[in-house]
């Protein structure tokens, strides 16, 4: 009986605090269309995990954990916020890729709950199809800018 309590009191505080924890969700549109999640961790250092299109055909699934690099006062109202990570990522287009991604980014947090955000997520791996496997040239969209918009909670 001690134990179940002592289970119960554990889950419950491990519930406490991951949900005292700042997280957004939103989209992130560029190269592809995405719905996106944040979760703070460790400060200000977040992960962030996407699921969305691949070029508007294909599925892809990704995580990066990012570290805050730098927050500079620019402005009185809101923060801003370079960030910059590593992840991984699964994707289905013509077979499936598996990738390395790089995220580097800069963000916006109004006053308000909303938060805009500019990032690269650049991957970088294999895809496996039919025929056989081969790099991953898909992934080099990732250079191209994406714009994130979330709502903050």
């Amino acid at each position: 009986m001690k134990r179940i309590i002592l289970i119960a009191a554990l889950a419950l505080g491990v519930a406490a605090a991951a949900s005292a924890q700042p997280k957004a969700i939103g989209l992130r549109l560029g190269p592809a269309a995405e719905i996106s999640y944040q979760h703070n961790v460790g400060g200000s250092d977040f992960v962030e995990a996407n699921l969305g299109t691949f070029m508007y055909a294909g599925l892809d699934i990704s995580s990066t954990y990012n570290f805050m690099l730098a927050q500079p006062a620019w402005t009185d109202r809101g923060s801003w916020g370079f960030y910059a990570g590593p992840g991984l990522a699964l994707g289905f287009f013509h077979g499936t890729s598996i990738a390395i991604q790089g995220q580097i980014g800069l963000e916006y947090k109004f006053w308000f709950p909303l938060q805009l955000a500019v990032d690269l997520k650049p991957q970088f791996g294999v895809q496996i199809w039919n025929g056989g496997a081969g790099f991953w040239r898909g992934g080099m969209y990732g250079f191209i800018p994406a714009i994130s918009v979330r709502y903050s909670f």
